[in-house]
């Protein structure tokens, strides 16, 4: 997050390196994390505020975090909207570059409904911890004047639970503005370098977002099974997809039934094979079960001279006839 106080004014010298990156990060992926591109677009239109936005968004004096009027007027606009914008286009671009790269490894690890319920778990406890901090700091300190009544903005909160959780379980080393710490710790490494190098930045709201990912993962850690917010996302997702699935049933090519082939042979109806008789060698056609020569059943059980008979409508002393013609 990012402290403001004055106006912001929108220059474009940088977003397009940013949606230059966000395309070649996309284009090399063989499955695309439809909800961190989302989240991206979000956070870009809101900043540039394109006509048809305009009167439909509040304007960024309206969303400032700022934890007096959010407790005096029950301001819940302030609460979830000020993530949302941003106080520069510098800020920005930082801000979407570590969401682009947390966001495809997150999204892609866990899955987008997961990861989308993450991401709103994560807002919502980073904006109430902040919040917390910033009343016990009057209550129990009576330090008012430089986090109660301060004007934030930003991603930023998120962005630092996020990244708890994204090196939560790394064994790794990494490098945090050129100090090489462990990788678990590299959010309070981050907490405290740019809190001592970057002016402007909102303290309280990256401590926020480190306790938000901590609380996050301890309650993850303690509940079996999906989690009842990654169900309800899971089951607005099926609710909102139905038209399209309704839409290809409606436009899918049919499919033809029947007895007959379309485009092909019918290989029911082939004619039928020769097949050669176990015990006389004779050659009989595929229609017949037992042999016209000897009776001797297709599956090589001979049957009796009365039997062949009757399954052949052959006379009986014919058969027998022909029965001494070809043994005798």
């Amino acid at each position: 997050m990012e402290r403001g106080g004055g106006g912001w004014r929108v220059s474009r010298g940088m977003l397009p390196l940013l949606a230059l990156h966000a395309f070649n990060e996309y284009h090399r992926l063989p499955w695309k994390p439809p909800v961190t591109a989302a989240l991206l677009a979000t956070n870009t239109l809101i900043y540039l505020r394109p006509a048809f936005l305009d009167s439909l968004v509040p304007s960024i004096h309206e969303v400032w975090f700022n934890p007096h009027l959010i407790l005096k007027y029950k301001d819940l606009k302030r609460f979830f909207l000020s993530p949302f914008y941003h106080a520069s286009e510098s800020h920005l671009f930082y801000n979407m570059m570590s969401l682009l790269w947390k966001g495809i490894q997150l999204e892609t690890s866990m899955g987008s409904n997961e990861f989308a319920a993450m991401v709103v778990a994560l807002l919502a406890m980073s904006q109430g911890i902040t919040l917390l901090l910033a009343k016990s700091l009057v209550l129990f300190f009576d330090y008012e004047r430089a986090y109660y009544s301060e004007y934030a903005v930003g991603f930023s909160g998120v962005l630092f639970a996020m990244k708890v959780v994204l090196n939560s379980r790394s064994e790794d080393y990494t490098n945090v503005h050129g100090l090489l710490v462990p990788a678990r710790y590299a959010a309070w490494a981050e907490l405290i370098i740019i809190q001592m190098f970057v002016p402007g930045v909102s303290f309280l709201g990256h401590l926020g977002g480190i306790l938000a990912g901590i609380l996050y993962l301890k309650l993850k850690g303690g509940y079996s099974g999906s989690d009842p917010l990654t169900t309800i996302i899971r089951g607005a997702t099926g609710v909102l997809s139905w038209p399209l699935r309704f839409a290809r049933y409606l436009f899918r090519r049919p499919r033809i039934y029947g007895r007959g082939t379309v485009g092909g042979s019918d290989t029911r109806r082939t004619a039928p094979i020769i097949w050669r008789c176990p015990a006389c060698t004779f050659d009989n056609s595929g229609w017949l079960s037992i042999c016209e020569m000897c009776g001797t059943s297709r599956s090589g059980n001979d049957l009796s001279s009365d039997q062949l008979s009757r399954h052949s409508n052959i006379p009986l002393e014919e058969l027998r006839h022909r029965r001494i013609e070809r043994f005798g």
